[in-house]
C-alpha cells in the first residue's frame, strides 16, 4: 500500500484529505505544519507528499525546498487557497521550487486522486537521492 504524507495546518482540510486518500486505498501520515511534516518524513518516508503552501511555523515552500534536498525524486503535490490571486502566486512558486503538481483549494477529490495516481505511476522505480 502506498503511503502519503498529508501536511496542512487546517484540521478540517487535513482530515478531509486523509479520508479521501484512505477511501482511495492509500495509507496516510498526517502532519499539521511543515516542521512536523519533515519530522514524519524522516521517521517513515512516504511515497508521495501533499502539502499546503501557507502554514505557520514552516510553510509549504520551505518544506518543499527541504524535502527536495533530502529526496530529489519524491512526488510532491502543493495545494493552496482557491482562486485568489495571491494563492496562485504561491502555487506558482511551489511549482518552480519543486512541486510536481499544484491544486487550488477546495481540492476536488477526482483531481487529487488523478494527480496522485499519475505521479505514483511515474515514480515506481525512483531512487532516493
Amino acid at each position: 500500500m502506498k503511503r502519503i504524507l498529508v501536511i496542512d495546518d487546517d484540521d478540517l482540510v487535513r482530515d478531509t484529505l486523509v479520508r479521501i486518500l484512505v477511501r482511495g486505498g492509500y495509507e496516510t501520515i498526517p502532519a499539521k505544519n511543515g516542521r512536523e511534516g519533515i519530522a514524519r518524513f524522516r521517521e517513515n518516508p512516504p511515497d508521495l507528499i501533499v502539502t499546503d503552501v501557507i502554514m505557520p511555523d514552516q510553510d509549504g515552500i520551505e518544506t518543499i525546498v527541504e524535502l527536495r534536498q533530502m529526496d530529489s525524486a519524491l512526488p510532491i503535490i502543493a495545494i493552496s487557497g482557491g482562486g485568489r490571486a495571491k494563492a496562485m502566486q504561491f502555487l506558482d512558486a511551489a511549482e518552480k521550487l519543486g512541486a510536481n503538481k499544484v491544486l487550488s483549494k477546495p481540492v476536488k477529490q477526482a483531481d487529487l486522486l488523478a494527480a496522485i495516481s499519475e505521479l505514483l505511476s511515474h515514480a515506481t522505480d525512483r531512487k532516493r537521492a
